[in-house]
């Protein structure tokens, strides 16, 4: 599938993980299983996760520790495929 289709089904999905102020370690575990259930998982970073970085360099660091790829950054929120 390629990256603008899988942008077109993200446009509807629901953010299922939510980043807050206990960073990246916490939603690994579990970012992981929603990608292993369906292909796209959309992830919101609240104020208090993102302290001095990107939402677009949270994402990455997060689609490295899962093994997924990041399909797009908007706003606070990015969308990761595996």
């Amino acid at each position: 599938m390629d990256e603008q289709e899988l942008r077109k089904q993200a446009h509807d999905l629901d953010v299922t993980v939510w980043v807050g102020k206990g960073g990246l370690d916490p939603v690994v575990e579990e970012l992981s299983d929603q990608l292993a259930e369906r292909d796209l998982v959309k992830v919101k970073f609240l104020r208090a996760a993102r302290g001095g970085t990107t939402v677009e360099e949270l994402t990455e660091d997060l689609a490295g520790r899962v093994d997924a790829q990041v399909i797009e950054t908007r706003g606070n929120t990015g969308v990761l495929y595996r």
